[in-house]
């Protein structure tokens, strides 16, 4: 089974709009879900799904914040399995390239694992489609 998830994606923002937008509370609760987030090294996080997520809470900690790179643990309410997510973002001409990584889901135990990863497959494809939209709307409207 395969056990890390590997998105890229080119936004046509500035590495800085694209770093707030993923690494402060307030934007990732505007384009994700609610979230009590901080990119500070030992934060232990909090984000808060709506009934229609299929989860109602995802907890973690954060592991590193470096400039422009994100680490943090994962884990699904009524699970006690860890996995990590990682954030990378690169500028280019173009904008800003981001590399997400969520490994470890091989973790969960027996056939979950494959559903698991579904999910977060299908999930991630998602968020990065929302991220999209919700940073053409920011620069839009500022």
């Amino acid at each position: 089974m395969k056990d890390v998830i590997k998105k890229e994606h080119v936004f046509q923002h500035p590495i800085g709009k694209v770093w707030d937008a993923i690494s402060k509370a307030e934007e990732i609760s505007n384009w994700f879900i609610k979230a009590d987030f901080k990119a500070e090294k030992g934060y232990k996080y909090t984000f808060t799904a709506s009934e229609e997520h299929g989860c109602t809470q995802i907890t973690g900690e954060v592991k590193s914040a470096d400039p422009y790179t994100l680490v943090y643990t994962w884990i699904v309410q009524n699970t006690n399995t860890e996995t990590t997510v990682k954030w990378d973002l690169m500028e280019t001409p173009d904008g800003t390239k981001l590399y997400l990584e969520h490994s470890g889901i091989s973790k969960y135990p027996g056939d979950s694992a494959v559903s698991f990863f579904s999910n977060f497959d299908q999930g991630w494809d998602n968020c990065i489609n929302e991220l999209t939209s919700f940073l053409s709307k920011k620069v839009h409207a500022g």
